[in-house]
């Protein structure tokens, strides 16, 4: 009995070591439980040459100023929210200004959100749509700890995925409910969950509902517009576009 402190303390250092090898998933030989089964497959690991533990995706979570929760998920080494923004105030509890009339939000150069055909159906699902005064609010638009990404985070998602022309499949929510058939090429390999949530353009139209997925960075592309990031049900292409600041988009975004 003597050596059982030891032993527990063993077993500590053990499970400590397999959560910094393995990440967030703890389950180290996959079997779909966390037990004493997975400090053996350590031990093998560590010292009888075993394959490395597989964890597959981590995923996680973030809260917004407004209460809303985000599923997050690492990909490469970088972690992503992989819902649409919802959020109606800056970090600091200012409020964003709702428009939903179509002349109104034509005429505005100052920060507005809506959501697609100002039904609150359509913000559960695909989240509100931001012009891009809104993103280029030093208030910030994020939860703390995250940003919008800029083209270059864009950019070295798109490549780590695969390149401009497979990079949409791998991001596109599969099958049609959330996209226009046939979705080509959509297996959310990534876990970014794009969906098909359409966009509001400058004159306060909406459109493309189910055909595109439109999301901004936040970089600047020439005189009054910014570069953004858009997925279409009919490839796997990801497209990099300037765009209108008056133009309302979704808005996805990364960890600092």
């Amino acid at each position: 009995m003597r050596h059982k402190p030891i032993l527990l303390l063993i077993i500590a250092i053990l499970i400590s070591s397999t959560a910094l090898i393995a990440g967030d998933c703890g389950d180290v030989n996959s079997s779909g439980t966390v037990n004493i089964l997975d400090v053996s497959f350590l031990i093998n690991y560590l010292y009888k040459g075993v394959p490395a533990p597989d964890c597959g995706i981590q995923i996680g979570k973030v809260t917004d100023i407004d209460g809303n929760i985000y599923r997050t998920v690492k990909i490469g080494d970088r972690w992503w929210i992989v819902e649409n923004l919802q959020v109606t105030h800056y970090r600091n509890g200012v409020a964003i200004p709702n428009v939903t009339d179509d002349g109104t939000w034509s005429g505005l150069t100052t920060r507005t959100y809506c959501g697609f055909d100002n039904h609150i159906n359509n913000v559960a699902i695909y989240g509100r749509l931001y012009n891009w005064y809104a993103v280029n609010d030093a208030q910030n638009i994020a939860a703390a700890g995250w940003h919008v990404p800029s083209d270059n985070e864009w950019q070295t998602l798109v490549d780590y995925l695969g390149g401009d022309v497979v990079a949409g499949g791998k991001m596109k929510e599969a099958e049609t409910i959330h996209w226009s058939d046939p979705n080509n090429g959509a297996n959310n390999e990534s876990g970014i969950t794009a969906l098909g949530g359409g966009n509001r353009i400058y004159s306060g139209c909406y459109g493309t509902l189910g055909n595109d997925a439109h999301f901004w960075s936040s970089t600047l592309g020439g005189s009054g517009g910014a570069l953004s990031r858009i997925l279409n049900y009919n490839n796997l292409d990801v497209v990099r576009s300037t765009c209108s600041w008056r133009h309302g988009f979704s808005i996805r975004c990364v960890k600092d």
